[in-house]
């Protein structure tokens, strides 16, 4: 008789194996963090003898649920800004939010919050992506939870990272270190395709596929994210991203509500995995994904939470539940997805989804011993019917609840016992995080007057490059730089005449921030104008980082468009002043040493400041802005306005001091 460390018996235990094999009577045994044997009460104690044995009491025994998306730190922003559209709830609000209060300790604390609601609710591992992940992995390791986690990489700066270098080196340290760790798989999270363009996708799968992790991104999760893909790429969100080579790392992609046949069919050949991820995408009204197709195409598709900012809560019960009745409620089909399947979802399908079918997702032997129990005796669950091998299934997706889970043991150790948690003390979480919550609500009454969360009201704002690297000199007669531009040394791609009439909106109180409503009149060679466009800009405050002079930017610029009149703005942003400029603008894109520059040369009209050569370009790497600054002052020195005083400024902050030293 082998001897192991605990034998769990009288349960109705379910495999969850490629077979289903469950044993209405049955017994498992454990050694150490891992399965030694599941079968029959009877078969289990006859070969197997141990230093603990647990009575489960005939509740179900089966294993611990797979989130396959979360972002685990967000419990602390939990019921945030509910009822918004995705644009307004993130923009507006989340991102604001993040930005100012995000740093370790709160990662630390909304992740153990996080983790204490994932073990009542059944989940023994989940997959993660956010903002200073090694902390994710730390608290998550303490609390004894298995997880991915995916360190957050995108174009914008983040609360971790400057700009998305920095977080691909913080990537790549983090890797490094828990590389072998028993609990977390580090990964890599290009956040998605809209926020990471090529260089960024390119690095973060090169990454991935050196230290052989994951990686985890959101792909297709709006209708909106799609049609913009459509029209700057020619082609939908799965083949951008497959033609970027992502899918040649361990690839889980969140959501993929908006996705044709073809396009599963490409996951499914490139082996990525997907995170269904229900409630999250209806409460932002963002669809509902083909689950039923891509299942039925052989995709493995486990469910996920999404965060609690945008679900609200973790209940994974819940989220079983909508999985299967969405199935089929957009299918029509009472069949769809029964509930024998929606528990692989949960369990060994989600495993396989995010890369981990080896080691958990089903009871067998050399497995992880990743297990939970359910209470099927309750009010709510009965009476019990056995004529059907599925009554099991159909009870807990059905009628179960997280209040039925009892026992929660991840890696061989029980993290719950008896519906108590013993490695935190949950009421601290619950004091602790609401301390938080009184200083988000601090922040959020003092800027809800904010023009950038006005900005996005309006209707399609999105954030621009980070850094601007950008200097003008005043010059006398443009023919000499007309002249220059035709010389070999500069590549001209092409060019363009506007006249451009901007109304700048000041306001009080908003450090800097300024609305410029423009009005770009495209002029034909002939000097007829062929279309107008208007749009709104949000230019917040300038951090200048001189390099090498007085040329490197870092500024937070939000463009929408302006589909309305400019009466209209001025009555629903009620600024304090109002500056126009007005300028004849000649643009010509230009390559210059192996880089692109956009070369204007302006005729300032209103108030009349003369002529400008302006050289600018923007980014989103710091460092390649620090390389193109280099080139700029050797492209002003070609075109022969060396000579002229450098200026670093937008034209409104040069007018603006124009009018400071008159005394205006």
């Amino acid at each position: 008789m082998k001897t192991v460390d605990i034998i769990l018996k009288n349960a109705i235990v379910l495999t969850m194996d490629e077979n289903l094999s469950k044993y209405m009577n049955g017994a498992v045994a454990i050694a150490g963090d891992s399965i030694a044997a599941v079968g029959s009460e009877k078969e289990i104690t006859s070969a197997y003898s141990a230093k603990k044995t647990k009575d489960c009491g005939g509740k179900v025994l089966m294993p611990g649920f797979i989130n396959a998306h979360t972002h685990i730190a967000m419990n602390l922003i939990r019921g945030l800004a509910d009822d918004l559209r995705l644009d307004v709830w993130l923009l507006g609000y989340i991102m604001p939010v993040e930005r100012e209060f995000v740093t370790p300790d709160f990662v630390r604390l909304g992740t153990k919050l996080g983790c204490a609601e994932l073990i009542r609710t059944g989940v023994t591992c989940f997959a993660d992506m956010y903002y200073f992940e090694e902390t994710v992995a730390e608290a998550t390791a303490e609390m004894g939870l298995r997880a991915i986690c995916g360190q957050s990489v995108m174009k914008f700066p983040s609360p971790d990272a400057h700009s998305y270098e920095e977080s691909l080196e913080a990537a790549r340290r983090f890797i490094e270190k828990w590389k072998e760790h028993a609990l977390i798989v580090p990964a890599i999270a290009p956040h998605a395709p809209y926020t990471c363009p090529p260089e960024i996708l390119h690095a973060a799968t090169q990454l991935a596929l050196e230290y052989d992790v994951p990686l985890h991104t959101h792909i297709a999760e709006t209708a909106e994210e799609v049609e913009n893909m459509r029209k700057q790429s020619g082609m939908p969100v799965v083949p951008y991203v497959k033609k970027q080579g992502v899918f040649e790392a361990k690839t889980i992609a969140a959501h993929c509500v908006h996705i044709d046949e073809g396009e599963m069919r490409t996951l499914q050949h490139s082996n990525v995995g997907v995170a269904h991820n229900p409630s999250s995408n209806l409460k932002l009204a963002s669809g509902v994904a083909p689950i039923k197709r891509m299942m039925e195409l052989g995709l493995n598709v486990g469910i996920g939470t999404d965060g609690s900012a945008s679900n609200n809560d973790l209940d994974f019960f819940e989220e079983i539940r909508l999985a299967n009745f969405l199935s089929k409620g957009t299918s029509g089909d009472p069949t769809a997805l029964p509930a024998r399947q929606t528990l692989e979802m949960a369990t060994s399908m989600g495993a396989k989804a995010i890369h981990m079918g080896g080691l958990i997702g089903s009871i067998e032997a050399g497995k992880r011993a990743d297990v939970i129990l359910i209470n099927l005796d309750t009010i709510h669950n009965s009476p019990h019917f056995r004529h059907s091998d599925n009554s099991v299934y159909a009870q807990i997706v059905y009628a179960g609840k997280s209040t039925d889970v009892t026992d929660v043991m991840v890696n061989g150790k029980w993290l719950m016992v008896d519906q108590k948690i013993s490695c935190v003390d949950e009421k601290a979480l619950i004091t602790e995080s609401q301390e938080y919550a009184r200083k988000i609500d601090a922040f959020i009454i003092k800027r809800e007057k904010s023009v950038l969360s006005k900005l996005i009201a309006v209707g399609g704002a999105s954030q621009e490059e980070s850094y601007e690297v950008q200097v003008k000199v005043a010059i006398d007669d443009p023919k000499k730089i007309l002249k220059k531009l035709s010389d070999p040394e500069i590549q001209m791609i092409r060019k363009r005449h506007y006249r451009e009439y901007d109304t700048y909106f000041k306001f009080t109180g908003t450090e800097g921030n300024r609305i410029r409503f423009r009005e770009d009149h495209f002029v034909e060679e002939n000097g007829e104008v062929s279309k107008v466009r208007s749009r709104l800009t949000l230019i917040g405050q300038t951090h200048e980082d001189h390099y090498p002079r007085d040329i490197l930017l870092s500024r937070s610029r939000y463009l929408a468009p302006a589909s309305q009149s400019l009466r209209f703005y001025r009555e629903y942003f009620k600024p304090n002043q109002e500056i126009e400029i007005e300028k004849e603008r000649l643009r010509y894109l230009v390559n210059f040493r192996g880089e692109e520059f956009f070369i204007n040369i302006d005729h300032m009209k209103k108030p009349d400041l003369g002529h400008f050569l302006e050289i600018k370009a923007r980014t989103w790497s710091e460092k390649d802005a620090k390389e193109k600054s280099k080139i700029i002052v050797e492209l002003i020195e070609f075109l022969g306005a060396s000579k002229g005083e450098e200026i670093c400024k937008d034209y409104i902050e040069i007018i603006e001091e124009t009018s400071d030293k008159n005394g205006c």
